[in-house]
């Protein structure tokens, strides 16, 4: 029997385990959930990882699924909810692990992604989709589930909004870490996968560190997980600019302390990556350097005009192509993509950026 969509749900579950920027651009749909059923309940079944970043969030009840865990977690995970039964389940992962998971959560409805946009046989296991909406942007594809449950057109259509929590103890480590000055955050790694290209070179950074520093005495923080190419680049940064230009926290700082890292900042500079979102989500000014990903679908949604945009050159080198003519999103996998950014670009919008803050102030 296929129940209907609820016009009023007492209880929603969302179903998102990651990754940290994803979850990052589905906060703004739980607030619209919020303010069109002030009272809803809403349970977000996530990540590990992913919860340490958004706990806090005011308003949800987070159910934390372990990845590494496997079936064994799933069946626990499945025991913890066994009594609960939702309204509806919003499937917002399209990963066949999720898919798998969601088939021991007890909803009278199931709402999944459109054909054109459901990945790894998401449709085999929702009874209703998205409308579709080609070329969207991540956070705007999250917040068609919003729409799809009937919630206010002026509300979905309106400014993201976030809220995230970040506790005393997180702005506590940031000011151990970096002290009160003024400074330039930078986050020159996205996440280590298979065949991702989409960090800039280390000679970019420094030359943007370097001219930070000597036309505005503004220092950069390098932030970055503990993995050895993290620490590598970090390293090499590090090498090729003044000792008094940078402060490194590549590997010591939790997550919540990045956010409040983050929120202090004056201005960002980042790949495609977790830290790039984190920032648009805390109002911090973004420049993004995208030339492997399509800017126009993941970008930090608020900022995409600050970015280095050179992805519509990468598919024109490098795949033969126009954008226009392929899918929407396809990453262009090539070593050499982000070469095409220049330090000079990335300077112009800095410079940009301070001296419109400068005016402000």
């Amino acid at each position: 029997m296929k129940h209907p969509l609820p016009a009023h749900p007492e209880h929603i579950c969302v179903l998102r385990l990651s990754a940290l920027g994803d979850v990052c651009n589905l906060v703004p749909t739980i607030r619209a959930l919020q303010q069109q059923w002030p009272q809803v309940r809403i349970t977000w079944i996530i990540g590990k990882g992913e919860h340490s970043l958004l706990a806090g969030l005011s308003g949800v009840e987070f159910v934390v699924y372990d990845k590494g865990t496997g079936l064994a977690g799933m069946r626990e995970l499945w025991r913890q909810l066994e009594d609960t039964r939702f309204d509806v389940l919003l499937h917002m992962q399209q990963s066949l692990r999720a898919s798998m998971l969601s088939l021991g959560l007890k909803a009278k409805a199931r709402i999944g992604y459109d054909k054109a946009r459901a990945k790894d046989w998401q449709h085999w296991f929702t009874r209703y989709h998205l409308a579709p909406h080609p070329r969207a942007h991540v956070l705007q594809s999250f917040m068609d589930f919003a729409r799809r449950l009937g919630v206010d057109p002026a509300i979905t259509s309106g400014r993201p909004q976030w809220g995230l929590a970040i506790p005393e103890e997180a702005y506590h480590e940031a000011r151990h870490l970096v002290g009160e000055a003024s400074y330039l955050l930078i986050s020159p790694c996205a996440n280590p996968r298979l065949r991702n290209f989409r960090n800039w070179s280390a000679e970019g950074y420094a030359a943007v560190i370097d001219h930070a520093w000597t036309q505005y005495g503004l220092k950069a923080v390098l932030t970055g997980g503990g993995s050895t190419k993290e620490r590598e680049m970090a390293a090499r940064i590090a090498a090729l600019v003044p000792q008094e230009a940078l402060i490194d926290t590549t590997g010591g700082v939790s997550l919540k302390g990045l956010l409040a890292l983050i929120e202090r900042a004056r201005v960002a500079i980042t790949p495609d990556s977790g830290p790039a979102h984190m920032a648009n989500a805390l109002g911090t000014p973004t420049i993004g350097l995208y030339a492997t990903t399509n800017l126009d679908r993941a970008g930090p949604y608020l900022w995409r005009h600050l970015a280095v945009n050179r992805y519509p050159e990468a598919v024109r080198t490098y795949l033969h192509k126009e954008v226009d003519e392929i899918p929407w999103g396809q990453r262009v996998r090539h070593p050499d993509a982000m070469s095409l950014i220049d330090a000079e670009d990335v300077i112009a919008r800095l410079d940009t950026l301070l001296s419109e803050s400068a005016d402000e102030a």
